[in-house]
């Protein structure tokens, strides 16, 4: 059975992209490539619906857009850019040029700017209350309202409210795909 381009059932390690509810029922797992994404939306039936609908749609060109420009994705930046054409791939390139004398190229940033693609593309689409995009611990946040997000830390839980200026939580460490100094096991931003 097939959805939009996108197999059902579980996800699969390569080939096409795939997309699969998890046992919860509440939450998404897409999978392409490098890019293993958790979703989750919050809303009304009708809303929630639509954003899984337009992400899981989304998700099916997001690694072949990005391998198109790869090449270049993998260049030093440069102090004024390089002329990248992709949506994601103008995010990775912004969020790496402040630091373009440090010879860091926009692949640095490119889980969560993948992330916070898919997850502007769900809150584009659809009225939710809180929604997130997991990209192997590159997590994009929507919050309204209300909403929160308890994120667990070593020195306990940490509440996001829609009104605190977080919208994203990063964690990196040396045993993720990250070129790493060995400098902590895992640091979470």
């Amino acid at each position: 059975q097939q959805r939009r381009g996108i197999a059902a059932g579980r996800p699969k390690a390569m080939g096409r992209p795939s997309a699969a509810m998890l046992d919860d029922g509440k939450r998404r797992h897409l999978q392409h490539g490098p890019f293993d994404l958790i979703i989750e939306a919050d809303g009304p039936e009708v809303e929630v619906k639509v954003a899984y609908g337009v992400a899981i749609q989304r998700f099916e060109t997001v690694l072949d857009e990005l391998v198109s420009e790869l090449t270049v994705l993998r260049s030093d930046m440069q102090e004024h850019g390089l002329g990248l054409q992709g949506a994601i791939a103008r995010t990775m390139e912004n969020a790496v040029r402040p630091y373009w004398r440090q010879q860091v190229t926009p692949m640095a940033a490119v889980a969560g700017s993948v992330a916070e693609h898919m997850l502007d593309t769900m809150t584009a689409a659809a009225n939710l209350r809180r929604a997130y995009v997991n990209n192997g611990g590159d997590i994009a946040l929507h919050l309204t309202g209300d909403a929160t997000f308890v994120v667990a830390a070593p020195s306990g839980k940490i509440t996001i409210r829609a009104q605190d200026d977080v919208k994203g939580i990063a964690t990196s460490g040396w045993r993720g795909r990250s070129y790493s100094l060995g400098i902590a096991d895992a640091v979470t931003v």
